[in-house]
């Protein structure tokens, strides 16, 4: 690798470009038309205008990412996280352009990205798990007869998506019909539950 296209902004873009001047690497930064002046582009060392404003037309253009990294003569892509980061036909484009993609194999991608999947994989490799439902749920009536198993509370949750989104806690029975119709909004319509635990600590384990 000799030049990074980072394909995200803020705080993480920052951090990356930092690591590759520490690590000898040449670093570019992408900025939608309201970020041609944020800290991530200064931190860079050139950087390409995505040309638009809003973030589905800018960071999550993945074509208009990929042009940018052609335009700059870089080999590899790193997509800090969010965004583009855990798309699973982004990390397979850069690949395919010839591009070092630094992040998950697309593979690893698909699995984590179904979160039934992912338990799956959990499972496999010995890691302790909260009871929660091995198949997406057919209506509230099974998400009620799950916790009537294994108690309350439950989280309701998207089979795929990620930041919190298509996520519901019912803590009680009654609460669950409605819970889980919000588990259903915007267009998921693939929902399971699961315990859910209060207070819980929030632990990320990245591996490299």
């Amino acid at each position: 690798m000799r030049k990074v296209l980072i394909a995200n902004r803020g705080e993480i873009a920052v951090r990356i470009a930092r690591g590759c001047r520490d690590a000898g690497l040449a670093s570019v930064a992408v900025h939608a038309d309201a970020d041609r002046d944020a800290v991530h582009v200064r931190a860079a060392d050139e950087a390409v205008p995505l040309n638009g404003t809003t973030p589905a037309d800018t960071y999550l253009d993945a074509a208009k990412v990929l042009r940018a990294a052609a335009a700059a003569g870089a080999d590899a892509v790193h997509p800090g996280y969010g965004f583009l980061a855990e798309r699973a036909e982004f990390a397979q484009a850069v690949l395919d352009a010839g591009l070092t993609w630094i992040g998950a194999p697309p593979a690893a991608l698909r699995r984590l990205g179904d979160k039934l999947a992912a338990r799956r994989a959990a499972t496999e490799a010995g890691v302790p798990l909260l009871a929660a439902m091995s198949a997406p749920a057919a209506d509230a009536a099974q998400v009620t007869a799950f916790a009537n198993e294994h108690g309350l509370p439950v989280v309701i949750k998207a089979v795929v998506g990620g930041g919190g989104k298509g996520v519901a806690v019912a803590r009680s029975v009654a609460e669950i019909p409605g819970a889980c119709a919000r588990a259903m909004g915007n267009g998921r319509a693939a929902y399971f539950a699961e315990r859910y635990l209060d207070r819980a600590r929030h632990l990320e384990v990245q591996c490299l």
